[in-house]
């Protein structure tokens, strides 16, 4: 078997580029001849050519072609180097063939040749198994438990190793040697001792991944998984959106009689999955995030990115759920701030206030002035047309603030009582009108009045509320 074909086996074996290995050769070789070599020869600029046609190593001695040389180790005439290369000019590099004798390394050469290949061969394995593995970041890889240590499994992953950390591995987990595990590649990092590989099975990539495998909609992207989050081994939230309307995306999660999705709970060590749809109105959305609960009405302040829900008393506790958890998550998933309260709390809040603006200025005084519910009914009573009893109701209905109120629906406006078709649309266009116009513009509107229409009460100066 002769050299190239010993190169191209290693190559195939190792993973190792071609390229690499033809350089380390060289190198052994270059090395090699500088301990064989005469003093004379050895202390020229010797440099190794791969001939790729002939399938062989030259050794050649290099020097630069001055005018008149004054180290013949180093350097060369113009004349004497025309003679090798008739194109020879100042400046350039002639190269010399040395003669190699066969057999002429000797044992210690032959040894620091055989260390420089074994040397340059094992940093190609290492940067051919970083390259690997971090172009898979962000993937799942399987693994058998190698051993563990202080509670962190090391994974034999094919050619590399990786550590699954104690805090990436699910509370109620215990790894024994043999043990397959299936993990999430969450970072590659080169050391000098070769590739350091994290894997995950707690991060919310790693729900992702199972779901691509458990879900074929997903892996053919019909599906889109758009966000995930979760508190390992407790309960995880995933938003999913399809690209084909006849295609049900949280059908298709769940699986017949919930197959696909107890195949990811059975894995997670019966972590408790919520698939909602996704939605793009943060309202909408938010209704959907907090599964189990109902949610009676969700409002939207884009310049704060809050969401004020309101829910029936007995779902309150269903809403936020055991510690926080599912408000907390949801808030995760829709990406904004999430405030929950239930109808009589709002009632209440509404009433004390009303109470308090219509006893007079000195109550009014008492209430603290950043108190959100009364900053909001101050506003919404300057709005023309807006009586007290109209502004507590749209308060108490879950509206704490201009831009929320310019946000509504027109369909959630005439939910209030008192507010018909016509009343909503120009309540909402007075609720704009403030939001992105001076007091002036708002004075100029005093003296038009809310429209009587179906349910609303008919206006008189005093606005929706004068019929009470």
């Amino acid at each position: 078997m002769d050299l190239m074909q010993v190169i191209d086996q290693i190559g195939r074996e190792k993973g190792i580029e071609k390229s690499i290995l033809v350089d380390a050769v060289g190198a052994a070789i270059l090395s090699a001849s500088r301990k064989s070599l005469p003093v004379a020869q050895a202390a020229l600029d010797l440099r190794v050519d791969f001939d790729g046609k002939l399938g062989q190593f030259m050794l050649y001695a290099v020097r630069k072609v001055v005018e008149e040389p004054t180290s013949l180790k180093v350097e060369i005439s113009l004349a004497e180097a025309q003679q090798i290369n008739p194109g020879a000019q100042i400046g350039d590099e002639v190269k010399t063939p040395v003669p190699v004798p066969a057999n002429s390394f000797g044992r210690i050469a032959a040894q620091t040749a055989k260390q420089v290949i074994i040397q340059r061969v094992r940093e190609a394995e290492r940067d051919s198994v970083f390259q690997t593995f971090k172009e898979k970041e962000g993937e799942l890889v399987h693994g058998v438990v190698q051993r563990v240590i202080k509670g962190n499994a090391i994974l034999n992953i094919g050619k590399a190793e990786a550590i699954l950390p104690l805090r990436e591995q699910l509370p109620r987990e215990e790894f024994r040697v043999g043990d397959r595990v299936r993990a999430y590649i969450l970072d590659v990092k080169k050391t000098s001792k070769g590739s350091q590989i994290v894997v995950s099975r707690t991060h919310p990539g790693f729900l992702k991944r199972l779901f691509e495998l458990e879900v074929p909609e997903i892996y053919e992207g019909i599906v889109e998984v758009k966000v995930a989050v979760r508190e390992a081994g407790e309960r995880a939230k995933i938003a999913v959106a399809s690209k084909d309307s006849n295609v049900d995306p949280v059908g298709a999660c769940v699986g017949y009689r919930g197959a696909r999705v107890q195949a990811i709970v059975r894995e997670l060590m019966g972590e408790k999955i919520d698939i909602v749809p996704w939605r793009e109105d943060p309202a909408a959305f938010v209704k959907a995030a907090l599964a189990p609960a109902e949610v009676q009405r969700a409002t939207g302040e884009s310049d704060t990115r809050t969401l004020r829900v309101v829910v029936a008393d007995d779902q309150l506790s269903l809403a936020i759920g055991k510690r926080g958890q599912n408000a907390r998550l949801a808030a995760k998933l829709v990406g904004w701030k999430v405030d929950i309260k239930s109808t009589s709390e709002l009632q209440r809040e509404a009433q004390a206030i009303l109470t308090g603006m219509m006893g007079g200025g000195e109550a009014r005084s008492e209430a603290p002035p950043s108190d959100p519910p009364e900053e909001a009914l101050e506003r919404f009573v300057s709005l023309p047309g807006v009586g007290e009893k109209l502004a507590a109701r749209l308060v108490a209905t879950g509206y704490t603030s201009l831009q929320g109120l310019a946000d509504a629906t027109l369909e959630a406006l005439q939910e209030i009582e008192g507010i018909g078709p016509k009343s909503a649309e120009r309540i909402r266009q007075l609720a704009r009108d403030a939001v992105t116009t001076s007091p002036a513009a708002l004075q100029s509107a005093e003296t038009s009045e809310l429209p009587s229409e179906g349910a609303d009460v008919p206006a008189t100066g005093a606005g929706p509320d004068a019929g009470e």
